[in-house]
């Protein structure tokens, strides 16, 4: 449905690892601002209410509110201490993604945009532990490729490669 606009393959991605754990008419806290996937989301009956851009390492007040679903796609890596808001959500279950850590490219940072910078790139087995540590309990996991249409030995490895990790956790 969204595979054919970039990034339609993530949003895809993401759409059926949620949609398989949790189910519309949901209310869920998406961590990070309003956003096309926050939007997609509605769409498909999902009731979503997103953070406002408050910094999450400094405000994470909003994650002891009452809800029952949290969601975070692609927003650990931008925290300076993940665990921190991982230990404190109130709700019981998360759905989350994390870019994956390559080995073959330097992690992510912008020089201009203070809030679009990567202080983590995971691997899967570190963002596991991170979860079990902060109270979570893993039920499901998947992950995916992001391949790019350019040409060279990095666009290649990234059909190969995944770059994305979905993890859906239950509170212990």
């Amino acid at each position: 449905m969204y595979e054919d606009t970039y990034p339609g393959k993530r949003f895809q991605k993401t759409l059926e690892f949620l949609s398989k754990h949790v189910k519309a008419p949901s209310q869920v806290l998406d961590l990070g601002i309003q956003n096309p996937f926050s939007e997609i989301m509605r769409k498909e009956g999902y009731k979503v209410t997103n953070t406002t851009g408050e910094d999450l390492d400094e405000k994470f007040d909003i994650v002891k509110q009452d809800f029952k679903v949290v969601t975070a796609f692609e927003i650990f890596e931008h925290l300076l201490n993940p665990y921190t808001i991982l230990k404190n959500i109130k709700a019981d279950k998360l759905v989350a993604t994390v870019p994956l850590k390559l080995w073959f490219a330097e992690a992510y940072r912008s020089k201009t945009d203070m809030r679009d910078r990567h202080y983590h790139e995971f691997e899967d087995w570190q963002f596991d532990w991170l979860l079990e540590k902060s109270g979570w309990e893993i039920k499901a996991r998947a992950n995916w490729t992001n391949p790019v249409n350019k040409v060279g030995i990095r666009p290649i490895l990234r059909r190969f490669t995944p770059r994305y990790y979905a993890v859906y956790a239950e509170r212990k």
